[in-house]
């Protein structure tokens, strides 16, 4: 019969039962560790997969469309090159525009508009709070002569349609339903558009699809308004 008290009092049996105890406890450390891992990284990657998710639907969802396109025609004395240039061509030119359906706010102040007329290009950026009109003026669009006096790398913005007022002098932002009229000294940039001439651009968001434009100008100008587009 074995001796239960000599049996227990063995040096070897003992280290035998904590080594078994401190392996099962380090196995348990290890397990929740691991768990602690696991759930800090899905969480990151939860984390990382809406703000993708936010960013695509952003991408995807968000641009500007172009609606119309209107030139007036002028004429104009130019000093180019040291010399005098008689033009009689388009000088102003306004597009409206608006942000696409579900499309997320658009702001204007970091819009991007690129015209080219198949020998140049202009990159124009908005004028700031001087160059931007509540309304037309009574006389129609092209005698708001504030938002037409503009540099070959500006553009003006005259509202149209600001339900909910989103859209102002310092942040001009569109939203759902919005519809403003961009303007553009084309004299500045191209000394204006003669007839029969290819141009096309696009108007860049900061985020989201560009609104893309192209036309081709008259055969012959016998107006002062010209609806290009």
């Amino acid at each position: 019969m074995i001796n239960i008290v000599e049996f227990l009092k063995k040096s070897d049996v003992g280290e035998m039962g904590i080594g078994a105890m401190i392996i099962f406890i380090a196995m348990v450390l290890v397990a929740g560790i691991a768990a602690a891992v696991l759930v800090q990284t899905a969480n990151r990657l939860e984390i990382q997969a809406m703000a993708t998710g936010e960013q695509t639907k952003g991408e995807v969802a968000t641009g500007i469309r172009v609606i119309d396109i209107e030139g007036q025609y002028g004429y104009r004395v130019f000093n180019t090159q040291g010399a005098w240039r008689n033009c009689s061509r388009i000088q102003n030119m306004t597009l409206t525009v608006g942000p696409r359906a579900g499309s997320l706010d658009v702001d204007l102040s970091t819009t991007v508009i690129e015209i080219s007329n198949s020998s140049r290009k202009c990159i124009l950026t908005w004028g700031g709070a001087s160059k931007y009109a509540w309304k037309p003026a009574n006389g129609g669009i092209f005698r708001t002569t504030s938002v037409f006096d503009l540099g070959s790398y500006q553009f003006g913005v005259v509202e149209l349609e600001d339900a909910d007022n989103s859209s102002t002098t310092t942040t001009p932002v569109l939203n759902r339903g919005d519809k403003v009229m961009i303007t553009v000294n084309i004299s500045a940039c191209f000394f204006g558009l003669p007839e029969r001439i290819d141009v096309w651009g696009q108007v860049i968001p900061e985020e989201g699809s560009p609104g893309y434009f192209s036309f081709r100008t008259p055969a012959t100008y016998t107006d002062i308004v010209y609806d290009l587009y």
